[in-house]
């Protein structure tokens, strides 16, 4: 499959470089995620295999469009703020970043229209795969999905998607458009190189936000979709299930993670809050399998919506989701040591 190429010259001029925090206090004693992340300096060799590599994508035009809450494009920013003030060491395994470090790409420059953002955020992604590095891109809202998809066709690698989300995200284009609920849909629908829909997983998916024609298209499709409350207490099992399934059907695996298949109580901002969503310590459990699974070829986190948070609660705790799944991938063989 080929959904085109980029070389460095054209895909780093989409970057904004990210900062070093400037509110962090240095200790020798006490290192902080923020002062063990190299940021990119314009050097290629530093995306590496099996390197995290993480990648803002502040981009809810596509929340606009689909009638949602806008807000979603400040929470890179945050979810940094809260993830580089983390101990880069894990107490319960040993596992230390100092050892693996994370390189911060920065944030997708967001100019033009949502399609030429999303057309940048794949050519950024289909760099970080070519060169065996794994993406942890942090949305937006999740208009985020399409381009990520977009950046395994043009790295031609084929890709499973498995996405936590209380909504399908199966909706059409409105006007030829798409938007933050239709990512999936536009993927098993791409003109050249469709997504089967075999190799598309919803877990956690709410009854009362699924319409009864997504449902249907969803079946007709073959794509696999599981409700939330068959997965509060097996969430990981059937994420290991399906990734395995996946993985036999030679797929990558992407794992999408959309906010709102948390339960409000412990994720209130978000774009469009569930009260009875999944408890947010089992979906971060499910990000350390995520991470530990070299199936697992990228990530995104998206629909954190700092506008509707309450003391920083909910991107605190996306900034622990990625924390945890950077945790996993360091337990990883290194690629140089596999045989």
């Amino acid at each position: 499959m080929s959904g085109g190429s980029s070389n460095e010259a054209e895909w780093s001029t989409w970057l904004e470089p990210a900062q070093p925090p400037r509110d962090l206090v240095h200790r020798p004693d006490d290192l902080r995620l923020g002062e063990v992340v190299e940021y990119w300096q314009g050097n290629v060799t530093a995306l590496r295999p099996g390197r995290a590599v993480l990648l803002g994508f502040p981009q809810d035009e596509g929340v606009r469009r689909n009638h949602g809450r806008p807000g979603a494009a400040l929470a890179p920013a945050e979810i940094r703020r809260y993830l580089y003030r983390l101990t880069p060491w894990d107490g319960e395994t040993g596992i230390d970043l100092t050892e693996r470090r994370p390189l911060d790409l920065g944030n997708v420059l967001i100019a033009g229209s949502l399609e030429d953002t999303q057309t940048a955020l794949a050519s950024v992604i289909e760099a970080i795969l070519r060169a065996g590095a794994v993406p942890v891109v942090l949305g937006g809202g999740h208009e985020t999905a399409y381009g990520h998809y977009l950046g395994y066709l043009a790295a031609e690698s084929r890709v499973g998607i498995i996405n936590l989300d209380a909504h399908l995200d199966l909706r059409p284009c409105i006007d030829g458009r798409g938007h933050s609920g239709s990512s999936f849909r536009q993927a098993l629908e791409h003109a050249a190189y469709p997504l089967p829909g075999e190799d598309y997983v919803c877990l956690g998916a709410q009854p009362a936000g699924v319409s009864r024609a997504h449902w249907q298209y969803a079946c007709l499709r073959g794509c696999v979709v599981r409700w939330a409350d068959h997965l509060e207490y097996s969430l990981v099992k059937h994420f290991v299930r399906q990734r395995n399934r996946l993985s036999g059907r030679g797929c990558h695996v992407y794992v999408s993670i959309d906010a709102d298949v948390a339960w409000s109580g412990m994720v209130p901002g978000v774009s469009a809050p569930s009260p009875m969503g999944i408890s947010g310590d089992k979906i971060i459990a499910c990000a350390r399998v995520a991470g530990k699974s070299p199936q697992v070829s990228s990530v995104d986190l998206v629909e954190i919506n700092p506008l509707y948070d309450q003391d920083g609660q909910s991107a605190r705790w996306g900034a622990l989701l990625v924390w945890n799944f950077l945790i996993g991938l360091g337990s990883r063989k290194p690629p140089l040591e596999d045989s």
